[in-house]
């Protein structure tokens, strides 16, 4: 349902739509449930002549009530339908089995967001990311991103990794544009963009910044890799002011990693990225800003994602309206050079240079 679409709802379409808003925590559940316990998948094995209830339930050694009770949740979900006794898979049933986009938000917000969520309007009062103590006593959830579950890491990973990883094509041209010597990847975590540098140009050396924890994930992660040599790290706490970036670079790389900070911090991180740049040199900002998607389902999913920010993150930060960033920029002191957007899946990519 569009924005607009909003306001010129009926009554009943209103009652509705508010209903599915008090039962979307159980829908949620329900659709991973019928994903997870392979329900989705042995239905869409039998496409043809549909599955039964029974057959379901023998199939995958489930108690019938529970394959009873997930299946008309999923029938009023929209997931499968019912004709003859027999369950087939809708369309939306197939997207919730075999899309990559959609799996990699659902085990997100599974594994990630899910029980931390509950704390959301504390966070909001507070400022802070009170759903993190789900995990461990951190400020933030970048501090204990190298310590938290596996599975947890696995999906945040997979979920940062997926939308930055379509955008790194055209990003990458646009970087090396003018052929930088040497880049600053700030918040460089695994260090795929170092590594992808490095296959790009037998040239550019590359510097990732990042906290101590990244550092060694990203060290752990590149070290067998070709192109090893020409990587460097420097370890910075980002929200400590007094500690300055390393100086005496053509390109300085920030790959949705502002959207980490609140408005105040940006700017900070941009000053200092000023700082560290050759005569000439530019700063590259890929973010997906809400209000400059192509659809309107791509917006609804970042305007949501700001609360994992505010739950899970660090309780000041989300994912931007372009027209902040952009006064964060002038703040600064710096300049908009171009704002290209259409790269990847949902991104935007900004060029910064010196006024």
């Amino acid at each position: 349902m569009s924005h607009s679409s909003y306001i010129k709802e009926t009554a009943l379409e209103a009652k509705e739509n508010a209903q599915r808003i008090a039962f979307a925590p159980v829908v949620f559940q329900s659709a991973l449930s019928l994903r997870n316990l392979g329900i989705l998948q042995v239905i869409e094995d039998n496409r043809n002549s549909g599955i039964s209830l029974n057959n379901i339930s023998s199939r995958l050694n489930l108690p019938i009530y529970g394959v009873r009770v997930l299946l008309e949740s999923g029938l009023n979900i929209g997931l499968v339908t019912e004709s003859e006794d027999n369950y087939h898979l809708t369309k939306t049933g197939y997207f919730i089995l075999h899309d990559e986009l959609t799996r990699v938000n659902m085990d997100f917000i599974n594994d990630v967001c899910y029980l931390g969520l509950f704390e959301l309007e504390k966070s909001i009062t507070t400022g802070k990311p009170e759903g993190l103590k789900v995990f461990g006593s951190y400020k933030t959830i970048y501090e204990g991103l190298s310590e938290l579950p596996a599975d947890v890491q696995k999906s945040w990973f997979a979920f940062d990794h997926f939308y930055s990883d379509n955008a790194l094509p055209k990003a990458l041209e646009a970087v090396f544009s003018n052929s930088p010597k040497t880049i600053l990847d700030i918040g460089g975590n695994t260090g795929k963009f170092a590594l992808a540098c490095t296959k790009h140009s037998q040239y550019a050396t590359i510097t990732i910044l990042d906290l101590p924890g990244q550092i060694q994930m990203a060290k752990k992660s590149l070290q067998d890799q070709l192109g090893f040599d020409r990587i460097d790290f420097h370890c910075s706490n980002i929200l400590d002011e007094s500690q300055e970036f390393p100086k005496g670079y053509d390109a300085i790389w920030m790959s949705q990693f502002l959207d980490c900070f609140s408005e105040s911090e940006i700017t900070s991180i941009l000053r200092r990225c000023s700082a560290s740049l050759n005569m000439n040199g530019s700063i590259f900002i890929l973010e997906p800003f809400w209000n400059r998607q192509r659809f309107e389902s791509a917006s609804f999913c970042l305007s949501q994602t700001s609360l994992y920010f505010t739950t899970m993150a660090n309780g000041n930060s989300q994912m931007y309206h372009s027209d902040v960033f952009i006064k964060c920029i002038e703040k600064a002191g710096l300049r908009v050079e171009e704002m290209r957007d259409g790269i990847g899946l949902s991104h935007s990519l900004i060029q910064i240079k010196a006024k």
